[in-house]
């Protein structure tokens, strides 16, 4: 099996001897409609696996993005949103896809899933790259190393009403949301990025973790429209607590999200994702999903006390000459003085390194 694409989209040999009509190319300019159709109607298909983050990735982070298709007599039968994904600090590899949840092979069938994959082992013998990353929900490819125990995401029903809503929560986190509720707490849904941006570059400094440009938050908005929008919880006029929401087939999936400390004092939190569901229930959402976070972490505390079950992810990996797996999880102890020292950065400095930084964190 081999498949080779380079960035004119030529496919330089047959995938699959058995099956000589399959082949990979490198997405161009004007595949965007049909491969995000391919995603729609496709069970696995996720929010990231849309085409809009190709150019976000370029644009955005100057990453080179080697999306790939694969087809049979010219009807599109697999997708493989790629990144290679190169920095000085974090080494050099190929994600798919790097900042999001999921993004591994999306195919028909098993032939074009292989056709995919060797695909992508080529351009990580010409990209000299360390490893290949495939974000998937299950690890499917027999001899790459497997990671299953570090993420896990929380999802589950929502209902068309409110109250039904509230009383799915745990009789524990429901008392502290109903305490929100009836506070003087307001939530509104912001046109810009800018409240979103003050209280997440806050929230993500006192975590010791680089935030990303304020530009990545306004392109997210500007390339998925209403699929994608800012709540922002107000504690008397200011700002307290917000996250960027994603929208995708009947899911919302709160993606980007923080507090100060005066949220923690008030539950702006707690607030903010109760006032996440019921705008989603309003329009019509009935699955709500809160998104990754790392095993061990408070996040993954916080998600799980609202009564979802955690969905451990199996991240796949293949490391070029059967080197070792970088590790660059921030519950690496080799991080941990740098963490300590980044939260003590002034919120100015902080959010001027980090946008240097984020590109090669993935």
């Amino acid at each position: 099996m081999q498949a080779v694409s380079d960035d004119t989209g030529r496919t330089t040999a047959a995938t699959l001897a058995s099956d000589k009509s399959l082949s990979v190319r490198a997405m161009r300019e004007g595949d965007e409609e049909p491969w995000d159709r391919f995603v729609f109607e496709a069970t696995a298909g996720t929010f990231f696996h849309r085409a809009g983050w190709r150019n976000i990735f370029r644009d955005v982070f100057g990453l080179k993005p080697r999306y790939l298709l694969a087809e049979r007599d010219g009807k599109l039968v697999g997708i493989l949103p790629l990144v290679h994904q190169r920095s000085l600090l974090f080494g050099n590899a190929l994600l798919s896809a790097p900042f999001c949840v999921d993004g591994g092979p999306l195919a028909v069938d098993v032939a074009a899933d292989a056709a995919l994959t060797a695909a992508a082992l080529s351009l990580l013998n010409q990209t000299r790259a360390a490893y290949v990353e495939f974000r998937s929900r299950r690890a499917r490819h027999p001899g790459w190393i497997s990671k299953t125990n570090l993420y896990a995401t929380f999802a589950g029903p929502i209902s068309a009403d409110d109250n039904a809503n509230l009383l799915a929560i745990p009789r524990k986190q429901r008392a502290v949301v109903r305490k929100t509720i009836e506070s003087s707490l307001i939530s509104e849904v912001d046109p810009d990025v800018e409240n979103l941006f003050r209280v997440y570059s806050e929230s993500v400094r006192n975590l010791g973790t680089p935030v990303f440009p304020k530009r990545y938050f306004a392109e997210l908005k500007r390339v998925f429209g209403s699929d994608c929008d800012v709540v922002v919880v107000k504690d008397a006029g200011a700002p307290v607590s917000a996250v960027l929401n994603f929208y995708h087939k009947e899911t919302v999936l709160p993606y980007y999200g923080g507090g100060t400390f005066a949220a923690r004092r008030s539950g702006a939190n707690d607030f903010l994702y109760w006032e996440v569901i019921r705008r989603a229930s309003q329009r019509g959402y009935r699955r709500f999903d809160f998104g990754r976070s790392k095993v061990g972490t408070g996040a993954f505390a916080f998600k799980k006390n609202w009564g979802f079950e955690p969905d451990f992810l199996e991240y796949e990996y293949y490391v070029r000459g059967g080197g070792s797996l970088p590790d660059k999880n921030p519950l690496n102890p080799k991080y941990s003085l740098l963490i300590e020292a980044w939260k003590r950065l002034p919120l100015p400095v902080a959010n001027f390194i980090g946008p240097l930084l984020i590109g090669g964190l993935g």
